[in-house]
């Protein structure tokens, strides 16, 4: 297995092997007569180049490994980029995070030699965890601009030390957050934000709902809390909603946050929805065979690393305590972990330093690990969107992956509503996986 230096050597000479076509196809306006174009009639750009992004951008592009732009990025970095408010919903892994965060920063470098002044883009997402792991692509893929971003997640969280350690630290938050060009935040920590004053959206050019079927659920909290950001911003903000599913009621509430009359759709068919290069496979077994049929398939099945799903926290820590009496590789997280501990409990997986995650729906969405190729649904997920984001964290950017769902009697019916619902039919997992 390659060391981690060797992988960022490997970037750094892909980064300078590009630096030429860089330089030289960049600034140049490429006429969009000749590219082909998608069934809802938008242009696909085939690369990054053909775009016509900053160089430095560019740079911080190639540098983290990206070589062509998926399907989502080929289709809807350039709109976002012009302007126009904006709905696209893809599949987990198909690159959505990047297609954003791409075209945000080349919109904040076109202000760069303008009159910029305060906050410019806000991306709102539904977990401190999605949060988090955007800010970081941000940071990357900004890493050759000269933009500040800051994660809005709680202006104390993990604070450790005296009263003046964390007086200092809050000091020094308000002060990147009021300097910040680009903020990642969750609902909650932004309107209390608005309330105090604390974050000013007059200059705002740009806003971002990722996961908007959570954010925008009636029974999830959030909706109320985007309406008062929303009441917040002018009319001239862009709006851009990204989802891996999207219902009507969704689409309803766009309507009213949105230019409706001057958007564009990115949407995938619901039977379209699921991952052709995610094998997925189910055992029907009783409640107490789970431990052992666990064990068996951690022992057959080769993997590289595999993210387990419980539906509650208290299965999620007695089933890591058997793995790892059992001397398996692993990790876990849950909504009873302080935040640090789960970014902490996360890095060590995400570096793969162990192989194994068990974890509850609260990182269903923010998993972005490109060595996962398993998944199992030790619990069938209550809620059925939430299916598609589970078993997305294996095949990301079309890798093969495989999930295999655990099924008891009782789940027998919560499989059926799965299967209408994505319109497949899930077979039984082969003795020879």
């Amino acid at each position: 297995m390659s060391s981690t230096q060797d992988i960022i050597a490997r970037l750094k000479q892909r980064a300078l092997k590009n630096k030429e076509i860089i330089e030289s196809k960049n600034e140049v306006k490429v006429s969009t007569k000749d590219l082909p174009k998608s069934k809802d009639g938008l242009t696909i750009y085939p690369s990054f180049n053909k775009m016509n992004l900053n160089k430095d951008l560019l740079r911080g592009i190639y540098s983290i490994g990206y070589e062509k732009p998926s399907l989502v990025q080929s289709k809807a970095i350039v709109p976002i980029i012009s302007g126009k408010d904006i709905i696209i919903q893809q599949q987990s892994g198909t690159g959505k995070t990047a297609t954003f965060t791409i075209a945000m920063l080349q919109v904040l470098y076109g202000l760069q030699n303008k009159n910029k002044n305060g906050l410019q883009a806000l991306v709102v997402s539904p977990t401190r965890e999605l949060a988090i792991q955007i800010n970081g692509v941000i940071e990357n893929l900004g890493n050759y601009l000269k933009v500040k971003n800051f994660c809005l997640t709680g202006l104390t969280n993990n604070v450790n030390g005296d009263k003046v350690s964390i007086e200092k630290k809050i000091k020094l938050d308000l002060k990147r957050l009021a300097d910040a060009d680009i903020v990642s935040g969750t609902p909650g920590k932004i309107v209390d934000c608005l309330k105090r004053n604390q974050i000013d959206f007059e200059n705002l050019k740009m806003i971002i709902l990722d996961e908007a079927d959570e954010l925008l659920d009636e029974n999830l909290g959030f909706k109320k809390q985007i309406y008062e950001i929303f009441n917040k911003i002018n009319s001239k903000t862009q709006v851009v909603i990204l989802s891996a599913t999207m219902s009507k009621n969704i689409l309803e509430i766009s309507k009213k946050i949105m230019n409706w009359d001057n958007h564009i759709k990115i949407l995938t068919k619901k039977k379209e929805i699921s991952l052709d290069v995610i094998k997925q496979y189910k055992i029907d077994l009783k409640e107490s065979w789970k431990f052992n049929t666990l064990q068996d398939i951690l022992n057959t099945v080769s993997y590289q690393q595999v993210v387990i799903f419980v539906n509650n926290v208290k299965k999620c820590t007695s089933l890591y305590a058997f793995l790892n009496k059992q001397k398996f590789s692993i990790v876990f997280i849950h909504s009873k972990l302080s935040q640090l501990e789960r970014l902490e409990q996360m890095n060590k997986f995400r570096n793969g330093t162990y192989k194994i995650l068990v974890t509850t729906d609260i990182w269903a969405r923010g998993i972005d690990v490109q060595q996962i190729n398993l998944v199992i649904n030790y619990d069938l997920p209550i809620n059925i969107e939430n299916y598609i984001h589970r078993i997305g964290r294996s095949g990301r950017f079309g890798r093969l992956g495989k999930a295999i769902n655990f099924v008891t009697d009782e789940d027998q019916k919560q499989l059926a509503k799965i299967e209408k619902y994505y319109k497949i039919e899930i077979p039984d997992m082969p003795s020879d996986l």
